[in-house]
């Protein structure tokens, strides 16, 4: 199928495409990359009387450090990321997710902030956003606002992003030097969206208990789950096979996953149990030996 019928406008920046923004409203559509976009407006799932193209506004493609933090701007696309010096340095878990984000053709043309707005609660960027603690700066006519992740995404494809908005950038604390991390994902077949997926980060303290634990899951609710009970029952804790199996005992109660054509319930279930130890143990593993604090 083909789109429907729609004017293409391409502004240079920011303000401009805040103007078009307040003067068409619920009408427009912001496309960065159209990973997503395209195949929706192909299908008319979506049929916006303008399409608004961002990709030409560069103040919006960035990494950088910010202090403690790192910030990434809307459009920087994902093999940005994944070839980033600064995020193999400070957040390996983000380069280790991007390498599952589809083929290098998608991850060649998808953006950040596209991904972030679509929403998908299969995407490996919302997943490991939240794990993360992350944060979504936001622009609008009002000026930026600041938004935590689990503010940000309400449901399937569906964000606090009022028509009127875009997003501006992402951002996340740094991940301890001494801390290890993990992302492992369920596919169908490599590069389809997961089953189920789970990001984690571990910090062990100098008896190599567990000091800092940070658990998300995706595709298994209508929003990344961030695992915060399980987190603080393995604090403090030592990180045995025991353990950990006993933490993740109860995740059922966390979930929210829908059976499909792909997945049974149950099956998304124990997908999620089997991958959050796996993530776990990973995590741990990758702990540097010799600094734990």
């Amino acid at each position: 199928m083909k789109p429907a019928k729609f004017e293409y406008l391409r502004p240079a920046t920011i303000e401009d495409a805040l103007q078009y923004l307040a003067d068409y409203g619920e009408d427009a559509k912001i496309i960065s990359g159209g990973q997503s976009l395209i195949p929706v407006l192909n299908m008319r799932l979506s049929t916006p009387k303008y399409l608004i193209d961002v990709s030409r506004i560069k103040e919006l493609n960035y990494i950088k450090k910010d202090g403690s933090v790192i910030a990434i701007g809307a459009l920087t696309r994902h093999y940005e990321v994944e070839e980033s010096e600064l995020i193999s340095r400070y957040c390996p878990l983000l380069i280790e997710g991007m390498k599952n984000v589809g083929h290098p053709q998608i991850r060649s043309r998808g953006t950040i902030g596209g991904s972030i707005a679509h929403a998908d609660p299969s995407a490996e960027l919302p997943c490991i956003l939240s794990a993360l603690r992350g944060e979504i700066v936001i622009i609008g006519p009002e000026g930026e606002r600041t938004v935590p992740t689990d503010e940000f995404f309400l449901t399937y494809l569906l964000t606090t992003l009022e028509p009127t908005e875009l997003v501006k950038e992402i951002r996340f604390p740094i991940i301890n030097e001494n801390f290890g991390s993990a992302f492992i994902e369920m596919t169908r077949r490599h590069g389809d969206f997961a089953l189920v997926e789970v990001a984690a980060v571990v910090g062990l303290d100098e008896k190599g208990y567990f000091s800092s634990v940070q658990l998300a899951v995706g595709g298994a609710g209508p929003t990344p789950i961030v695992l915060d009970d399980i987190e603080d029952f393995l604090i403090g804790k030592e990180p045995t096979e025991h353990v950990i199996t006993e933490a993740v005992g109860s995740i059922e109660d966390y979930l929210d996953p829908e059976g499909d054509l792909h997945s049974s319930v149950e099956y998304r279930v124990h997908l999620a149990t089997i991958l959050t130890k796996r993530a776990l143990q990973t995590a741990i593993n990758r702990v540097p030996k010799g600094m734990m604090a």
